[in-house]
């Protein structure tokens, strides 16, 4: 018990905004972080994992310290815990993956600052997408940026991007592709990642395709079906 109350941190920007926090947020940013959270969810339920959308991620014991808190994080083996915030080593690991989706105010972090800051953290894999149009980064041509974690080195490395701009991510076993306001996930084989209600309605009408193909079937063979 002891130990647990030493290890409890009341962090100043759990209960204060950062910079960030004050910043608006566009339909299309909240859009897609609504849509990845939903097709991440589906892809590792069942799993033991943790999914968490803008929460903040502390290294240290120190109150003030200021938190990286990604658009999404994912946590592989880690069950998901309602808490206010994540200290590394404490609460759990590192996130694998996060997802930061750029903003005009905030690219040049994405795209600088905040690789090296994950690096260290210990993250190792991080996504950047700009869905905006026109893009809010200039002078870039991938609207998809990713990197991988060195774990010899502790240093990100950006990873290879295929003619359509997409990345494959290891961790997530899918490809990324971009496909502008949203970025889409794939399968190895080119199957669409889905949402629940997305899987549950293909469900579904897979099953009245069959139902209507068993009917026409019957019906062929002088049964009527209704009558069985």
């Amino acid at each position: 018990m002891a130990k647990q109350i030493e290890d409890e941190v009341a962090y100043y920007y759990d209960s204060h905004p950062t910079e960030e926090d004050l910043m608006g947020e566009t339909s299309d940013h909240a859009a897609l972080v609504s849509y990845l959270m939903a097709v991440l969810t589906w892809l590792l339920h069942g799993q033991r994992c943790a999914i968490y959308e803008n929460l903040n991620f502390y290294q240290t014991a120190n109150k003030y310290e200021r938190p990286l808190a990604p658009d999404i994080a994912v946590i592989k083996g880690a069950p998901f815990q309602r808490v206010k915030s994540w200290r590394i080593g404490t609460t759990g690991p590192a996130p694998h993956v996060v997802f930061e989706i750029a903003s005009e105010e905030t690219w040049t972090k994405d795209l600088n600052e905040k690789v090296w800051k994950y690096a260290r953290m210990g993250v190792q894999e991080y996504f950047t997408y700009d869905p905006n149009d026109p893009p809010a980064w200039r002078g870039v041509s991938d609207r998809l940026i990713g990197w991988q974690l060195d774990k010899d080195t502790q240093t990100m490395h950006r990873m290879s991007t295929g003619p359509n701009g997409h990345i494959w991510s290891p961790h997530l076993e899918s490809f990324l592709v971009p496909d502008g306001q949203y970025l889409r996930l794939y399968d190895r084989h080119g199957q669409l990642r889905l949402t629940k209600d997305q899987a549950e309605t293909k469900r579904a009408e897979m099953e009245a395709r069959r139902a209507q193909a068993l009917a026409e079937k019957l019906r062929s063979m002088g049964i009527d079906p209704d009558k069985i």
